[in-house]
């Protein structure tokens, strides 16, 4: 079985004090309460913290040791799983630091489909014991409507799309002004004016190189056409 990581000091002093806290604090709910142990963790005095530090220490040196006898043991198969698995692992972490940093800047909410809006209004009306057989039982119900029934939902999924629009070029403006230009999408796309003048432009340069290539050849031809008739002329 693979090592488990040593707790951090503060989440040493969490799971050593929980039960003491919850004791004292019946009345708070687990946000409170670890709100409350938060707090008192920063009031501590740093020589109380070091005691927890030196614990996470002493876990972290026994951890790197039953790590590197984990990690002899291994098959290269097993070795390459691990291996992909961590990766997987910090793919998942980093997308969730990104997702999180994206709503702290209020980046909009993408737009919803029609068939999105139609699960929203009838998802607790609809029958099920779990949430997955609520969402067939809907996507059910939603292929049989005819065109017009869907109508309306699909009608506010286009009115969604415009009130995207409009926040998510207000929201690029504004992480542009903040020098987060790696937060906008991909580079945007270049005003339809602007990219047919292009191609006009790549068309009349193309078309002068051809033209240009075609009177050199008719000079080339030409003279190669004198120095034939001037040898001939000389063999006359």
């Amino acid at each position: 079985e693979r090592p488990k990581k040593p707790l951090t000091a503060y989440f040493r002093f969490v799971k050593e004090n929980h039960s003491a806290f919850r004791q004292k604090n019946p009345e708070m709910n687990n946000r409170e309460l670890v709100k409350k142990i938060s707090d008192t963790w920063k009031e501590l005095p740093t020589s109380q913290k070091q005691v927890y530090e030196e614990a996470r220490k002493t876990e972290w040196q026994r951890y790197v040791k039953q790590m590197a006898a984990f990690k002899a043991q291994l098959t290269p198969a097993q070795a390459a799983a691990l291996k992909e698995e961590r990766r997987i692992r910090l793919a998942k972490r980093r997308s969730v630091r990104a997702k999180r940093e994206l709503n702290m800047l209020g980046k909009p909410k993408r737009p919803r489909t029609g068939f999105n809006i139609f699960v929203s209004e009838n998802f607790k009306e609809s029958e099920g014991i779990s949430p997955m057989a609520k969402m067939k039982q809907l996507y059910d119900t939603w292929q049989k409507l005819s065109s017009s029934q869907k109508q309306p939902y699909l009608q506010l999924a286009e009115d969604d799309k415009v009130r995207y629009g409009n926040e998510i070029k207000s929201w690029e403006a504004k992480m542009i002004e903040l020098g987060r230009e790696d937060l906008i999408r991909s580079k945007k796309r270049m005003p339809k004016s602007k990219k047919k003048a292009g191609t006009a432009k790549k068309a009349g340069t193309a078309k002068k190189a051809d033209t240009a290539k075609k009177v050199e050849t008719a000079k080339a031809s030409s003279r190669e056409n004198k120095v034939k008739l001037k040898l001939k002329k000389s063999e006359e």
